[in-house]
């Protein structure tokens, strides 16, 4: 009989020795280990104080990335201009974007009008909690002044007078000069979301129309044939895998909110263009954004129906939705291309959201995806890399490279 050949090593068990290589011939002493942390805290107070120019651009690059493929098929195939086809590409999106936005800001602004009414309302129908939230409110009122005896600090400001009374004491002038600074705010929050919106559009302009040559120019910059093909590499799974990815991930997330509109339409919502892409914005936040959409859709159905029990059908029905996309339809289309770890996708997610804010969460995963791809290509950062996949896939007959694993394997085709 001959003898039986061993099945060749899945992509998974290949990073695994290659990570293992790596930590064989890695020695990092206390100085290099001192002067890598004091590297990567200087990258991250750079990220956060100077969030005003670098917040457009990675927002431009992604979106780049995104349109990457639209980009190349009306270069090649109608034959137009590189400038020309950047510009159409960024009218249409931002057209349907504004479009979009027009449909659903009338709503958006009469909600906003009636939200004083919507407080009493929503005030009446969760009567039945006033009493555990009372329980909770007088038990943080005693640990404060437990804490406040016990830590020797005594507040001498009037707050409550024997016949329950409470004493406020405020300046004639106090609101107006509230108003007036929040009106300020609202007027200089306005204007710099302006200014990064218009770099974000430059930025994307000529990303579109110059951005291989770049990318041409800094690999002939590379000393030797390795760090050529590296830097190629790196640059094409990025774009490939990132722009599959966030493809794919629109593609889905128009569905669910397609969906949760239509639900909003047969349940008798008001709106329910507004509520769909409330949805369809959400679902790009892992894990938070769906929780955040279940409660909006519940205290939308307070307002609606006359109970609180009618009121949970819509987000249940959400939370349906939510699971089967969540569990099956994104993991299927997924699995075969992009595995990141959860945990890590989780603390992504909180970082990017505390350093950046709502953009950070929007692109706490593209970002993630970026690192892990630069991390398999840089022998040194293997490990890491290893770390960021998830959890191992079932291999194919030959090992290839998958979306979010960077390294060439033996059957990869350059």
């Amino acid at each position: 009989m001959p003898p039986e050949t061993e099945p060749p090593p899945s992509y998974e068990q290949i990073q695994q020795q290659r990570a293992n290589e790596a930590m064989r011939h890695s020695r990092i002493d206390t100085r290099t280990a001192c002067l890598l942390l004091l590297s990567v805290l200087a990258v991250f107070y750079t990220l956060y104080f100077a969030s005003a120019i670098i917040l457009p651009m990675i927002l431009a690059l992604v979106v780049n990335l995104l349109l990457s493929t639209p980009l190349r098929f009306l270069h090649m195939r109608l034959r137009l201009p590189k400038p020309l086809a950047a510009l159409c590409l960024i009218l249409c999106v931002f057209g349907i974007v504004g479009a979009v936005g027009t449909a659903i800001s009338v709503p958006a602004t009469g909600w906003l009008e009636c939200a004083p009414d919507a407080l009493n309302t929503l005030r009446e129908r969760l009567a039945f909690l006033r009493g555990p939230f009372q329980l909770l409110t007088s038990a943080s009122e005693r640990i404060h002044n437990f804490m406040t005896i016990a830590g020797g600090h005594v507040d001498h400001t009037p707050a409550e007078t024997a016949d329950g009374h409470i004493i406020v004491i405020t300046s004639p002038s106090g609101g107006v000069e509230g108003l007036d600074r929040f009106s300020s705010s609202i007027l200089l929050g306005t204007q710099a979301f302006m200014g990064q919106f218009f770099t974000m559009i430059l930025m994307l302009f000529f990303l579109l129309a110059q951005g291989d040559s770049l990318l041409r120019r800094f690999v002939e910059i590379m000393p030797t044939f390795a760090d050529k093909r590296r830097a190629v590499q790196i640059a094409y799974q990025i774009e490939r895998n990132v722009s599959q990815y966030l493809a794919t991930i629109t593609i889905i997330n128009s569905l669910v909110g397609l969906v949760n509109m239509t639900q909003c339409w047969l349940l008798g919502m008001p709106n329910p263009l507004l509520w769909g892409v409330v949805a369809f914005l959400l679902n790009y936040i892992p894990i938070i954004g769906p929780m955040m959409g279940i409660i909006i859709y519940f205290l939308v159905g307070l307002f609606v129906y006359p109970s609180a029990w009618q009121a949970l059908l819509p987000p249940a029905i959400y939370l349906c939705i939510h699971l089967t996309e969540g569990e099956t339809i994104t993991p299927m289309v997924l699995a075969r291309r992009f595995t990141l770890n959860p945990v890590l996708v989780m603390a992504s997610l909180m970082f990017w959201d505390w350093l950046w804010g709502i953009f950070g969460a929007f692109l706490s995963v593209p970002l993630l995806a970026v690192f892990k791809i630069i991390c398999d290509h840089v022998d040194i950062l293997t490990p890491i890399g290893h770390i960021v996949g998830g959890p191992a896939r079932t291999p194919a007959a030959k090992p290839r490279i998958t979306a979010m694993d960077g390294t060439t394997t033996t059957g990869q085709d350059d």
